[in-house]
């Protein structure tokens, strides 16, 4: 096919407007015909002024009057134009896939994500005990004081945000009632067995429930969220086709963050979380209870002691208890912590013992 013949087919294919000058109309959808197999009666419309600006043109030679002759140059082929059907159907997958959530506990972590989904262009709304209304609207969110406001907007999907210790009380005190049958339930928190238990116990059999734990937090997400670990199991999940679309379309705001995603079931995160989270934050704690100080001649390995100090200082400390009063696999670990750290101790002094004893039998063969 020629150059310029795929090229008017191509244009024709997305509904635009094909304009040829210098011919006549039933000598052009002849010619567009022979060449394209495009219908006749489809958009060929002859123009005598060349001038005449439109996204698409088709400039004859005046050599010859073969279809191949015509020189196309396509200004615009991606224009947004009310007859491009591209165009069209890329804002009705948009839409589709445009979510409303609802976050319930708008403190630190909950604004945190709510500035990601208002980014990623879904409409978000917030409530809370206190009062984050400038908070919410200077994001482009809207906030509730009282939580039947909150609910009486039917999120598609509501994310618990509360603190661990809170999240029973939080989630007994909601009006589910209020909310759409099929409501998409998330918990955030960063204990799995817990949540996913409660979510199971309390709420009715007809909505939906993820667990997920975005493994990092507003300081350690708060650039790219590129290759970050973002851990999730979908407990119940109906099987109507716009259910599972929701929460795909949930999930693909941190897929498209660039987050490595890990599904796994509430069971294995804590145990696996018990020997890395809960073992992070109890060295970051302990060693900042020691009072670390930067000098003049830090090394690297404790810039990054100090680095983990300040990281989990500036969570707080019900954070901590949380993940030790909630994860039955936290106090193991740090037993084990605790077995680990006396054992290096006995080594040294058993160490330090054997080294006295050589002094003090030299000591004794020069007497």
């Amino acid at each position: 096919m020629y150059r310029s013949s795929f090229l008017i087919k191509l244009c024709l294919s997305y509904d635009m407007v094909v304009m040829v000058v210098g011919m006549s109309h039933q000598r052009c959808c002849g010619r567009l015909h022979a060449a394209t197999c495009i219908p006749r009666t489809k958009n060929c419309i002859l123009l005598r002024d060349s001038s005449t600006h439109f996204s698409t043109r088709i400039r004859q030679r005046r050599t010859r009057r073969n279809i191949s002759d015509f020189v196309v140059r396509v200004d615009a082929l991606d224009a947004a134009m009310s007859f491009d059907k591209e165009t069209k159907l890329r804002e009705e997958i948009s839409n589709k896939s445009k979510l409303k959530i609802g976050i319930v506990g708008f403190g630190n972590f909950g604004q945190f994500l709510a500035k990601r989904f208002v980014m990623a262009g879904h409409d978000v709304i917030g409530t809370s005990r206190g009062d984050y209304v400038d908070v919410a609207k200077d994001m482009g969110a809207t906030f509730y004081k009282d939580v039947d406001d909150f609910c009486e907007q039917h999120p598609d999907v509501v994310v618990l945000a509360s603190s661990i210790l809170s999240f029973d009380n939080v989630v007994r005190k909601i009006p589910v009632q209020r909310l759409k049958r099929s409501t998409l339930f998330v918990d955030v928190l960063s204990v799995k067995v817990f949540p996913k238990n409660l979510l199971l116990g309390v709420l009715p059999e007809e909505v939906d429930i993820l667990c997920t734990h975005p493994m990092f937090g507003p300081d350690s997400g708060k650039g790219s969220w590129e290759g970050l670990n973002f851990m999730y199991e979908k407990v119940r999940i109906g099987e109507e086709k716009d259910r599972q679309e929701r929460v795909d379309s949930f999930l693909s705001i941190f897929r498209d963050e660039g987050c490595r995603m890990v599904e796994m079931t509430c069971e294995e995160h804590d145990r696996d979380a018990a020997s890395t989270q809960f073992i992070t934050h109890s060295v970051g704690r302990t060693l900042g209870a020691m009072k670390l100080q930067k000098t003049d001649i830090d090394t690297k390995g404790y810039e990054s002691l100090l680095s983990l100090v300040e990281n989990t200082a500036n969570d707080s400390f019900d954070l901590y208890y949380g993940l030790f009063l909630y994860n039955p696999n936290a106090t193991e670990e740090l037993e084990r912590l605790e077995q680990a750290f006396d054992k290096v101790k006995r080594r040294l002094f058993s160490q330090l013992h054997e080294k006295l004893r050589e002094q003090l039998n030299v000591n004794e063969s020069n007497k």
